[in-house]
């Protein structure tokens, strides 16, 4: 009888984690920093925006849920290898360096550094003006490394948040933001005051960040997002978050 019960219960503890692993399978754990409008950003005590709706998307096209995980940005590549989550979705720049230790999907969406600056600023018109000037960025982006190689005048003033950056802008600690053009272009939108330089700083490829070791997972993701661009719903996202034109 204490035989038939040990295997009993050990045949019950094999189903339970089996059960388990079963249940792991059905879930996308995606790390994102929502500070980031229009692609990620918190509403009414929800996330939303254009990387939310995406993934959520991929999520059901491969009949998974998704567990959002809610990091700072410069955390999101650490955290990802460290195995906390399997997807960092939060407007990543496929960058070389990034690549060396990462993998990303195949890019969904086209951005890059832009500038933001006061209307009544009219001494900045170009990037080239910002040699010597006040800029605020966000640790973690690719800004602070492009301004220390291609802008070393500037004095950054680094901020853990994206909307850090337009606050110090607004209350004229800095002569300028340096961030991704969707967020300064979104922001411009919402504040008057401010313009976005015609002349950008960069031109980028996003795309969602996964560990090396998960080729499978990547490729299921790869493979979702070429879905979505034949079934209309890429199409209709882009539509909802940046405008018909774009």
């Amino acid at each position: 009888m204490k035989l038939f019960r040990a295997l009993s219960a050990a045949v019950l503890s094999c189903m339970l984690c089996a059960a388990t692993a079963h249940a792991a399978d059905d879930v996308l754990r995606v790390a994102t920093d929502a500070t980031f409008p229009p692609l990620e950003f918190v509403k009414d005590g929800q996330r939303t925006g254009f990387d939310i709706d995406l993934i959520n998307a991929i999520a059901k096209t491969l009949n998974k849920r998704v567990e959002w995980v809610d990091i700072d940005f410069k955390g999101l590549i650490p955290g990802l290898i460290a195995h906390r989550f399997d997807v960092a979705a939060s407007g990543i720049y496929m960058t070389e360096e990034r690549r060396q230790v990462v993998d990303f999907t195949d890019p969904y969406y086209k951005g890059g550094l832009a500038v933001l600056v006061r209307r009544d600023e009219p001494g900045l018109r170009t990037p080239a003006d910002l040699a010597g000037r006040k800029v605020s960025v966000q640790v973690g982006t690719k800004s602070v490394d492009f301004l220390k190689q291609n802008y070393p005048t500037v004095q950054r003033v680094e901020v853990e948040k994206n909307q850090a950056m337009f606050d110090l802008l607004m209350i004229r600690r800095v002569d300028a933001a340096v961030t991704g053009r969707p967020a300064a272009v979104q922001f411009a939108k919402s504040q008057g005051s401010v313009r976005v330089l015609d002349k950008g700083l960069t031109t980028e490829l996003y795309g969602f960040a996964l560990r090396k070791d998960e080729k499978t997972l990547t490729t299921q993701f790869d493979t979702a997002l070429q879905t979505l661009r034949t079934n209309g719903v890429y199409a209709k996202l882009v539509a909802k978050w940046f405008g018909p034109s774009e």
